[in-house]
């Protein structure tokens, strides 16, 4: 049974308050879909049964476990492949050489999901740019659910996720297979450092960032919380940085600070120089 309309506003009030995600009408079909599965886990008959214990039980665990349903995303590894070919061969190259003397790199990747995207570009690091063995490289990756988190930090995957998109080389020589699924070998888990930030609150401190992979989270905020979060990462980007926004982001009518790099499908973005 779909969602009905009451249910569907206190769901999406919740998740608004809590994380500043906007479900919008008509995004009914994925309140189903995310909330089913704990509908079963819980041993209750609908999502309005499951809003109801919530309402009964308001300071419970069950307001939690729908946050982290409702803001698991789907990824793959090299996800939309541009953004990796231009780092691999425009940006890395470029801050390598503007970093050479004092030899370190602040990475950040702000919407890890179950960790795809930050092993995949820690895999680039390692493949292409050994040089980078000597260096002191500090890389962060952050999501605001601690299940996403958990899965980013085993670092393993299913087949299927395997599959899908990862190229057999670097599986072969970054994965071992546990079972009948793959799990990243420890030396690439233990460069990243995983945390929980919730990107609509209080950032932690953190040192000026060269490289901000920021993709598919801002078109899940209203215009007020996108203009909000760059004028954040404005302040914690270097001048000579570099932000990556995904294929349906744009900085364009949100903060003017900020130009687009004339990179294919990439969504490279710089502030402004002068």
């Amino acid at each position: 049974m779909a969602i009905n309309p009451a249910d569907f506003d206190f769901i999406s009030k919740i998740v608004r308050e809590q994380c500043a995600i906007v479900l919008e009408k008509g995004k009914e079909y994925l309140v189903d879909s995310r909330l089913m599965p704990l509908v079963h886990q819980e041993k209750l008959e609908s999502i309005e049964n499951l809003v109801r214990k919530i309402k009964s039980e308001p300071r419970g665990s069950l307001k939690d476990a729908v946050i982290e349903a409702m803001t698991t995303n789907e990824t793959s590894f090299f996800r939309d492949i541009h953004p990796f070919e231009t780092l691999k061969k425009e940006i890395l190259p470029e801050l390598l050489e503007k970093r050479k003397a004092k030899k370190e790199l602040n990475i950040w990747c702000g919407a890890s999901s179950s960790g795809q995207e930050p092993y995949s570009l820690v895999m680039l690091l390692k493949n292409d740019f050994p040089q980078l063995n000597s260096w002191k490289v500090s890389f962060s990756a952050s999501d605001i659910s601690n299940q996403m988190l958990n899965r980013c930090k085993s670092g393993i995957y299913s087949q299927l996720e395997i599959n899908r998109g990862l190229p057999a080389p670097l599986m072969v020589k970054y994965f071992e297979r546990i079972g009948t699924e793959w799990q990243v070998k420890e030396d690439l888990r233990k460069m990243i450092q995983f945390r929980i930030i919730n990107l609509s609150e209080a950032w932690p401190m953190m040192p000026p960032v060269d490289l901000l992979m920021m993709r598919n989270v801002l078109i899940y905020f209203d215009v007020e919380m996108k203009k909000n979060i760059l004028g954040r990462i404005r302040r914690l980007l270097r001048p000579d940085g570099y932000l990556f926004l995904g294929a349906a982001e744009t900085t364009l009518n949100l903060d003017e600070n900020f130009e687009r790099m004339p990179f294919k499908q990439s969504g490279c973005y710089r502030l402004k120089q002068g």
